[in-house]
């Protein structure tokens, strides 16, 4: 399990444009990383929308957003074009990066195994979690306020 204080693990993961993100990519900057179990799906769609909507303040404070799930970089292009999200989607289809995290479902709805749990991690600059939150149940979204809450310690 991730906690707050700890190193984060990198990563790199395909995007939706199929192109390598890297969290080393944005050292010198705040990351907010979104793990969410499946494209399409009502609460990943609103939790998604509402990160488009703020996008402005996100990025006044120096954060980027990230959203990862097990979904195909084909999956996320498309909920990506759907949603007109402004803000890089990565596929861990392989479920590693999900798993580092400690994200994963062993066992989701329909006999899925290893689907990401909705999670929120904010990462600082130099690459250290001051912000961790696992939810075991996908119906619910990270704590948007607590979120902005840590964000503000790091100005």
């Amino acid at each position: 399990m991730i906690s707050v204080g700890q190193t984060a693990p990198d990563f790199s993961l395909f995007s939706s444009e199929k192109t390598k993100v890297s969290l080393q990519d944005f050292k010198g900057k705040n990351v907010l990383l979104l793990f969410f179990p499946q494209a399409f799906t009502s609460v990943c769609t609103a939790e998604l929308c509402s990160v488009r909507d703020n996008m402005q303040q996100y990025a006044n404070l120096n954060v980027q957003a990230i959203g990862i799930s097990v979904d195909s970089v084909f999956t996320l292009a498309k909920f990506k074009e759907e949603q007109q999200y402004n803000f890089p989607l990565l596929s861990d289809f392989n479920k590693e990066i999900s798993g580092a995290y400690g994200s994963l479902y062993a066992d989701w709805i329909l006999d899925m195994k290893g689907v990401s749990k909705r999670s929120a991690f904010l990462i600082d600059g130099e690459g250290v979690i001051r912000y961790a939150e696992v939810l075991d149940n996908p119906g619910e979204q990270p704590n948007f306020q607590a979120i902005q809450e840590a964000i503000s310690t790091l100005q």
